[in-house]
């Protein structure tokens, strides 16, 4: 079987990320990436599931030059092999556009694949889009939140968990199909040194020249998003308020100025 991970090699602290202001893009050209952190447990389903039913797991990424280090260090958890599609054509893309680009890079370099699998959402844009968008690419069946699967023929059969409602749901999905993991419902496996100082042999990049994708269709000139405007977040102003006295008297000031302030809006108990 194959299975295809799709991860992104995304800016990892929130205060190394940057907006362009001319395109409202995230900018990562020239910022240190790494793979998504949320994209492991992904990349963890789809090993356990090579290894129970034999095949190969191919992770696919769309980023620049600087996304290889993520890439390696997913050959070093145990993917088979790795592409990185990069192109300045397709800088600035927005979600629908970056989906544009991992599924044709999928019918291109994996078209028999059995199943596409994806983290929940990544730590710098956090829009959970990209399964549900490359799927509609595909058009293959797609399951957002699943911790768990098992195939039969050319079944899967996926367990998600619903987090607000607290219940667990089980599908049937025709394969190919496209999931995604639910977020820290695996246990990734660590990096191996010896897998990832021959990383780059499992390693393919490519560019439009050989997708042949129309530029009309990828980059910031494919994507539908548009930015119509940014201002910085505005801080509410701090007060400093202290209370003295005995422990009873203070507590029933505080909880008097927090009913003021409207952060409660009754206080019952208090003597």
């Amino acid at each position: 079987m194959k299975f295809v991970v799709l991860t992104k090699a995304a800016v990892p602290l929130s205060s190394a990320i940057r907006i362009d202001p001319k395109t409202g893009t995230l900018v990562r050209e020239g910022v240190p990436l790494t793979a998504n952190v949320w994209d492991r447990d992904a990349v963890e389903f789809a090993l356990e599931m090579r290894d129970r039913y034999g095949g190969e797991v191919v992770a696919i990424s769309m980023a620049p030059p600087t996304g290889i280090l993520a890439l390696e260090s997913l050959i070093g958890m145990g993917v088979d092999r790795a592409i990185l599609a990069s192109d300045r054509a397709f800088a600035g893309a927005d979600t629908w556009a970056t989906a544009h680009v991992l599924a044709k890079t999928i019918e291109k370099y994996v078209p028999d694949f059995d199943l596409v699998v994806t983290g929940e959402e990544t730590i710098d844009s956090t829009t959970a889009h990209i399964g549900a968008q490359t799927a509609s690419w595909l058009g293959v069946p797609y399951l957002y939140y699943v911790y768990n699967a098992e195939v039969r023929g050319r079944t899967l059969i996926a367990k998600r968990f619903l987090e607000d409602e607290g219940v667990d749901e089980v599908y049937e999905l025709k394969m190919p199909a496209v999931i995604s993991v639910l977020r820290s419902s695996q246990i990734p496996r660590e990096v191996k040194l010896s897998r990832k100082l021959t990383a780059r042999e499992h390693l393919q990049i490519v560019d439009n020249s050989k997708l042949g994708l129309d530029q009309d269709c990828v980059g910031l000139r494919g994507s539908p998003t548009m930015v119509v405007g940014m201002s910085p977040a505005a801080y509410p102003p701090r007060k400093r308020i202290v209370i003295s006295g005995a422990p009873g008297e203070v507590a029933k000031k505080v909880a008097e100025v927090l009913r003021e302030l409207g952060v409660v809006c009754a206080v019952s108990g208090l003597q």
